[in-house]
């Protein structure tokens, strides 16, 4: 009897313990949908961008250089001071320009008297013509002589070809400058040239009037805006790059030639639909998106056409219609057909980092 009992527990237990494992493990019951986050289809400005980098330039730049050789008599600047066009800079000694100017132009006086006096006897008969026209360049040779003593004294005097701010100064009072030598240098800084090269694939972006944005390392707060001014007649061979010249206005006075910047061409503005970047599934050359469809969440796999890019967000060409819902965080879980549950709608990088802790919390050890 005790054998028999014995014989049937050990059938009995171990199909207890199988309804048990079952009960526990949750065969038979329905998986939770996974869940996700999404973002709706906007429709949004959007501006292309071209980058690139760049090297300022004065508007107008000079080193001012000296022309004789001469001692230097007088400096009237100062390292870095602003000076208008025709203000006098340099003066080199000239007193035997100034002698020499005096006596050109009492020649000169002279001639003129001469050819007065011959001209008013020829008119009466009583000089020749041939004499009066001895006079005459009598006058011209004291003229042309007076010029180029003005242009000696000329030489002497350094001043501003137009407005701008100095450099450092090369020379000091006393020094002999030779022909040549480099006294200091003029920028005028007003406004700047921005110059860079672009790839020639974008030729036909590339017109005068298109819109820049500038940074610097040195303001790395500060935007410049300015425009494109030309765009160089030739590629480079080499590299297939067209040069283009832009400006931009420094009232301010912050930027320097020779500074670099990173530029940013800005064209071909339009409305156009967007999603965030993280919604898509790349396979080969293909895109494709999860679509949560109706009330039920339903999920339908899509093929679409992406145009360009800027940070965070891709340009939809067609496959997407404004107001459809695309996953964007776990399209893992997720599976073409099935349902999903929303934890939430993806609105900035902001509020998507809110949304995900909770994701990340609910997937965590799960199978």
């Amino acid at each position: 009897m005790a054998g028999k009992y014995s014989a049937n527990g050990l059938l009995v237990w171990p199909c207890l313990l199988f309804l048990i494992l079952i009960s526990t493990s949750g065969w038979g019951a329905d998986k939770p949908a996974p869940l996700v986050i999404v973002a709706e289809v906007l429709e949004d400005d959007f501006i292309e961008r071209i980058e690139a980098l760049g090297t300022l330039r004065a508007n107008e730049s000079v080193e001012l250089t000296v022309n004789v050789t001469e001692t230097v008599s007088a400096i009237h600047f100062d390292d870095g001071e602003r000076v208008e066009t025709g203000q006098v800079l340099v003066e080199m000694t000239n007193r035997e320009e100034h002698a020499l100017l005096q006596e050109a132009r009492a020649t000169l006086n002279e001639a003129k008297r001469q050819y007065n006096r011959v001209s008013r006897l020829e008119s009466q008969g009583i000089e020749a013509q041939s004499l009066l026209d001895q006079r005459r360049r009598e006058v011209d040779t004291a003229r042309a002589r007076l010029a180029a003593i003005q242009s000696r004294l000329a030489d002497r005097l350094i001043t501003a070809p137009f407005s701008g701010v100095i450099g450092l100064r090369n020379i000091s009072v006393g020094a002999l400058v030779e022909t040549g030598d480099t006294i200091t240098t003029l920028d005028d800084d007003t406004t700047m040239k921005l110059e860079f090269a672009v790839s020639s694939v974008y030729l036909a972006d590339l017109q005068p009037g298109l819109m820049i944005r500038a940074r610097s390392r040195a303001f790395l707060d500060r935007i410049f805006e300015g425009e494109v001014k030309v765009v160089d007649s030739r590629v480079d061979p080499v590299n297939r790059s067209v040069l283009v010249r832009a400006m931009i206005a420094n009232p301010e006075r912050w930027l320097k030639p020779g500074m670099l910047m990173t530029v940013e061409l800005l064209h071909n503005p339009r409305r156009t639909l967007l999603i965030p970047e993280s919604a898509l599934m790349p396979k080969g050359s293909d895109q494709f998106v999860f679509v949560v469809e109706g009330e039920e969440n339903r999920v339908k796999k899509r093929k679409i056409s992406i145009g360009s890019r800027r940070p965070g967000e891709v340009e939809v060409v067609s496959g997407l219609m404004i107001g459809e819902r695309v996953i964007t965080h776990g399209t893992d879980k997720a599976k073409a057909d099935g349902r999903v549950r929303i934890k939430g709608v993806q609105k900035g990088e902001v509020a998507i980092d809110a949304l995900l802790k909770p994701l990340v919390k609910a997937t965590k050890g799960k199978p």
